[in-house]
């Protein structure tokens, strides 16, 4: 009877243990997720501004030809 309340005492530590494990990856891959979508933000940004600087060139070369 002792043996098997150990035994039982063992497996929900385990199982706890497991579970904390999973909650622990699934935060971490959340991280990821967000550094991800933030380098995309930042990366659209970066090309946004250069495509607006293309267009301000475009239109003062288009003014001085004129």
């Amino acid at each position: 009877m002792i043996t098997h309340q150990n035994g039982n005492k063992i497996m929900m530590n385990q199982l706890l243990h497991e579970d904390l494990a999973r909650a622990q990856m699934a935060a971490r891959l959340g991280e990821a997720q967000q550094l991800r979508r933030g380098r995309q933000q930042a990366a659209a940004r970066r090309l946004s501004r250069k495509a607006e600087q293309a267009a301000r060139q475009a239109r003062l070369a288009l003014a001085r030809a004129i």
